[in-house]
């Protein structure tokens, strides 16, 4: 295929280096696969166009949809050739695409820099090269220009690099900072600016130098995200007299990398163990006093999102090493840890004390019968599902590598786990340049299109976990990615009703096992439901409630505190336990496991249909009753017509006399007489008369 030309555009982008990638391929354009596309095919495209470097490669018709054909060969650039020209292709077919997975890319757009309008090379106005014009950007002064000594310059005396009194360059001087007038802000502004990290704490100098005893600089005002003192508002000089001058220290006191703190023992960043850097080496941090705020300040330092208050402390197991702060006391605002205040740990400290935490950025994946099952995800503090849609083998291999079961798998639709589990992800689509299932594009968590419950991902691949070695240490260390932890062993309930109850089973050495029920509580049945995402515990069971299981019995002596998110943080022992008998197997109940049976949880539509019903209902209920009573009020009328009428009669009779009374009786008797005769006969009627014949005379 080499003897056709080749040349590439992107399309239909917010600027001209960005958009949907075509290649001209003959004399058609063609869009490209993002399948087919990687981070070495960005670079030529960006360098052939004059566009820099590659920002970002997006799938799944980032830039619109586009027309025409899709591209049948694979581009397999090294990455550094000018044009695409000269990138080498497959001609095999391996996908069949759509214009749904039209790859597009982002570009820098800019492929060189100058500094303007300056008396030096290292200072100036930035202009940038956007393809063949120059823009200007912003201004800048470098370390090696003769401008740096400039106002806002910013030094710390004392012999330490991230510790001493403040001194500021300021109107042609060095002067001290005076204490009234700094807060945390103008503080974190100082550290950055010197590198060091950030603020750890700042006070009143314990000494003053003769130097600098005669002016000194307040009013500095930061918001705190500037990167420069010179860039906040105005100070001004002022006689330094008695008052009291600044000491600052910076966190770089204490590590030097300026990575001060971290999470460990989960699998990821933004969970686990707190560790912190001081004097050289990382320590552990005392629960004492901890609460939702100093675990807020974590998340937030670490850039993981927000604190989740149902583990609050967390716990990961003890540590090792030094224990160093305790007693932490934050606000809940503050943008790093050493701006809480403390205490260092004593001899009191234990690592049984150590403190976790859980952010809301941490996510994990699994299957739920360990390299078979449904695709689940955790995020925000909650098991959820993966749907169906759009997943491809390639997206099918990195969730099999990632949980360490072969290279390869099957998927198929399967029906939800837990009917009460929110669906997380939908068109999850990897490309091959992915590394983790983080970086694949999808829709946005929570936004899915699954129409009803049976639509969730179950795949199936090619090699069980093999677990050579029994580990007597199941704790993952800390990672730059968010990699799943094969240590964190799959479970699973088996006899009950559901998902969400029944004899627990651990998947270890290739064999589900179950669990023996000595120290058996409800704080472990609480971790357990936790991890299986089944809501809080009801109770935890022994002595097989569930019936016996068969194989191996993996655990024994497992003792929760109630907090941990996996059950692998608990203290435990791990091995083939021949010492306890299948009549002791331990069994969880969770809550969920009461919506087990066939109910389905409402929709807001179904919500709404279930509102109307109930006023359509009650709105016939009311037309009901007003009807009955409408009803009761004319039948006491009629009632008493009738009787007024025959008072009326009365009082006439009595008016007209004694004679019409009598008329009155005889036409009654005679009427009533004529009426009997004809229904009885004549025994009736002579019965009848001697009746009234006898009321007359009494009369």
């Amino acid at each position: 295929m080499g003897n056709i030309y080749r040349k590439s555009r992107l399309t239909d982008g917010f600027h001209p280096c960005s958009g949907r990638v075509e290649v001209l391929h003959g004399e058609t354009w063609t869009t490209v696969c993002d399948a087919d596309f990687d981070q070495q095919d960005a670079e030529v495209v960006c360098r052939e166009l004059g566009c820099g470097i590659p920002v970002e490669v997006l799938g799944a018709a980032a830039f619109g949809r586009g027309d025409g054909q899709v591209w049948s060969e694979e581009l397999q650039c090294r990455g550094n050739e000018s044009e695409i020209e000269f990138c080498s292709t497959s001609s095999s077919l391996k996908h069949n695409c759509t214009h749904d997975s039209d790859v597009g890319l982002v570009c820098s757009g800019h492929t060189q820099a100058q500094m303007v309008n300056s008396s030096d090379s290292c200072s100036g106005r930035v202009e940038l090269k956007y393809l063949s014009e120059w823009g200007t950007d912003a201004g800048v002064i470098c370390s090696g220009s003769s401008l740096a000594f400039h106002e806002g310059r910013v030094r710390l005396s004392g012999g330490m690099e991230c510790e001493g009194e403040v001194e500021v360059y300021f109107r042609q001087d060095w002067r001290r900072v005076l204490l009234d007038s700094w807060s945390e802000s103008e503080a974190s502004v100082v550290c950055k600016q010197l590198d060091c990290g950030s603020v750890f704490s700042f006070s009143s100098s314990s000494s003053s130098s003769p130097e600098h005893s005669h002016m000194c600089v307040t009013g500095f005002n930061c918001s705190g995200s500037e990167a420069h003192l010179g860039n906040c508002s105005s100070a001004q000089t002022v006689n330094c007299s008695s008052r009291e001058q600044l000491s600052i220290t910076c966190s770089s006191k204490f590590n030097p990398a300026h990575s001060s703190i971290r999470l460990v023992g989960s699998g990821g960043d933004c969970a686990g163990r707190l560790e912190v850097f001081h004097s050289g080496s990382w320590g552990t941090v005392s629960d004492d006093l901890w609460d939702i705020e100093d675990a807020q300040v974590v998340c937030r330092q670490l850039q993981c999102g927000m604190a989740l208050t149902s583990q609050v402390p967390a716990w990961f197991g003890p540590g090792t090493g030094p224990i160093w702060l305790s007693e932490v006391e934050c606000e809940g605002k503050e943008t790093s840890l050493w701006n809480c205040r403390f205490q260092l740990c004593g001899d009191e400290c234990g690592h049984k004390d150590d403190v976790g935490v859980v952010c809301s950025e941490f996510k994990e994946i699994r299957l739920t019968e360990g390299c078979k099952g449904n695709l689940e995800v955790f995020y925000n503090g909650t098991w959820g599902n993966v749907c169906l849609n759009g997943m491809d083998k390639k997206t099918i291999s990195l969730i099999c590598k990632e949980l360490n079961c072969g290279r390869s798998g099957s998927e198929m639709a399967s029906k939800t786990r837990v009917e009460s589990a929110l669906n997380w992800l939908d068109n999850l689509k990897c490309r091959k340049h992915d590394s983790t299932l983080w970086h694949c594009p999808s829709s946005p968590w929570g936004q899915n299109m699954c129409i009803n419950r049976n639509e969730m991902a179950q795949i199936t691949c090619s090699e069980k976990k093999k677990y050579h070695v029994l580990r007597r240490l199941l704790a993952c260390s800390s990672s730059p990615h968010h990699r799943q932890c094969s240590n964190h062993l799959p479970l699973r309930l088996k006899g009950g009703e559901g998902s969400c109850s029944g004899r627990l089973e651990v998947y270890q050495n290739a064999e589900w096992g179950s669990i023996c029920d000595d120290m058996w509580d409800i704080k472990d049945a609480q971790v357990v439901c936790r991890q299986l995402g089944c809501g809080p515990a009801l109770s935890a069971n022994g002595s097989a409630v569930f019936g016996a299981g068969e194989g191996p019995i993996w655990l024994n002596r497992v003792k929760c505190r109630g907090n941990e998110i996996h059950l692998w943080d608990c203290a435990h022992s791990l091995e083939n336990h021949t010492d306890c008998s299948h009549r002791q197997d331990a069994g969880v109940t969770c809550t969920a496991g009461l919506r087990a049976k066939p109910t389905t949880t409402s929709s807001p539509g179904d919500l709404s249909i279930h509102l109307v019903s109930l006023l359509v209902l009650g709105a016939v209920l009311f037309l009901a009753l007003v009807l009955l009573a409408v009803l009761f009020y004319r039948n006491r009328l009629l009632r008493r017509v009738p009787s007024e009428r025959g008072q009326n009669a009365v009082y006439e009779g009595l008016s007209r006399g004694t004679e019409d009374v009598y008329e009155e009786i005889d036409h009654r008797f005679i009427t009533e007489r004529t009426t009997i005769s004809t229904q009885r006969g004549e025994s009736v009627k002579e019965d009848t008369a001697e009746d009234l014949d006898d009321i007359i005379t009494s009369g």
